[in-house]
Order: structure tokens, then sequence, then C-alpha cells
């Protein structure tokens, strides 16, 4: 059962944002404005709970059925940063794609400079599922570092280790070839904490100059072309995760 469920319902906030309205935190803020009614009367309080039965009204409009779990993957280019705004002014990943699509939530980050594989999903009891350690997912990246890596060196990680005062679980690391003072390797993890790749690579004496996500899990980058988004169909969604985590979905395909 996910957070803020109970065999009595789902919190209110929650239910406004799996409706696609807006986020959690800004349904909690029309709630506490004054602006969202339940059954005829004003709610109070975020944490009311609410079942499939209850009728919303934000802003004196009924809120709309609660949209069917979709999933996406999108090819992350350089650059673009993982957030819905950037105070900074950066390029969000959110600004890259297309319109039409709903409220969608990130599965998996990369950071500004690295590129590769993103999950995308309208459903936020998903994306928790899918994040969450005990999911135990592996994150495979191809990596060029600037350096000459010991084969002995990365073969050490496969049991775990600690940079500073950050314990980094088991990491599989290999050479895949060298070009002058650049070499290629393949690394997967499982925990995927913040910049780890970098940070353990740069413990081994390694810079690391490209990163590549080229696997989150079952779902694969394959040949999806960079700042490409492409929605996992419903059959494959079932395959790889279980018929009952999606159901509802649709077929359809977006490519930019």
């Amino acid at each position: 059962m996910a957070p803020g469920e109970t065999q009595q319902g789902e919190r209110i906030a929650k239910r406004i944002a799996r409706a696609g309205v807006c986020s959690r935190r800004d349904a909690e803020r029309l709630i506490a404005d004054g602006r969202v009614e339940l059954d005829g009367k004003k709610v109070t309080t975020p944490a009311t709970l609410v079942t499939e039965a209850a009728r919303i009204v934000v802003d004196g409009i009924a809120l709309p059925a609660a949209e069917p779990t979709r999933l996406w993957r999108y090819h992350k280019p350089p650059g673009v940063i993982c957030t819905n705004r950037d105070p900074e002014g950066r390029p969000t990943v959110f600004e890259h794609l297309p319109d039409g699509l709903p409220r969608l939530i990130l599965i998996g980050r990369l950071d500004f400079t690295s590129e590769g594989l993103l999950l995308l999903t309208n459903d936020g009891r998903l994306a928790r599922r899918l994040e969450l350690p005990a999911s135990g997912w592996l994150r495979r990246y191809r990596v060029r570092v600037f350096g000459r890596p010991d084969a002995e060196s990365l073969a050490g990680l496969a049991g775990g280790v600690t940079v500073g005062d950050v314990d980094y679980g088991p990491i599989d690391a290999a050479i895949d070839r060298i070009h002058g003072d650049n070499a290629w390797l393949t690394i997967s993890l499982r925990e995927g904490k913040n910049r780890e790749v970098r940070r353990v690579m740069e413990h081994l004496g390694l810079r690391v100059n490209r990163l590549i996500r080229t696997a989150f899990g079952p779902f694969r980058l394959d040949r999806l072309p960079s700042d490409g988004l492409r929605e996992v169909s419903r059959n494959v969604v079932a395959e790889k995760l279980g018929r009952g985590a999606y159901a509802g979905a649709t077929d359809a395909h977006h490519r930019r």
C-alpha cells in the first residue's frame, strides 16, 4: 500500500494530483486557500481521506477521473536539468517534452551533464514503487573517463566502497576499450546515490567526461534518439512489472 493510503481511501491532495490537476504540494495550497470542496463541504485539511465515489470540486469545477497509468522512456541530452523549474534558468527536461502530455513525474534522475535513459510516468504510486531501493533495479551506464583505469581497482568495487563519509554498495565496472588518454567503461549498480558514478571514479583517480545511462531496471535506452520520447506499451509494462501495475494504460507512442 502506498504512503498516504488506507483501506478507507487516500488523501484528497494526492487524489487531486493523481487526476492531473496539479502537483500534490499545489493541491495542499488549494485546500489551504479554501478552494476545494468534498461532497458539498469545504475541505480544511489535505489529510482528508476520500474514496473513488467522492465528489471533489476544485474552484467550482468537478475533479476529472484519475488518468490511466502510463509510462514513457526519454533520452535526456546533456545540458538539461531534471527538475520542473530551475532558479538558474537552465533548460529542464519538462521544457523539452512535447505539448499535450499529462503532468509527468521523473523516475531515476540524471545530473545536468549526464545523458541517457529517464523514465516518466503520470502515476506517483508507480514512480515511488520503481524508485524504492527494495526494487533492486540495476542501473547500467556507459562511462568515458580521462585517465588510465586499473582493472584490479575496478574489480574491487564489487565489494562496495566508501568515499569520504558515504558508503556505496557493490558496483560492477569493466573496461570496454582504451583510446589515448580516455577509456570507455561499462558500470552497473543498484543504489544510484547522488553523483555516485562520478564520485567513485574520482576516488580511483579517473575523471568522468561523459556518462550515458543505457538501462534502468528492465527498460533500455536502445536506439531512442537524443531528446526522443516514446511511450512504453501496455503489454510491455505488464510483462516487465506485472499486469496489476499498469491497468488501463494506452498503447500510444510519441516521438520527437
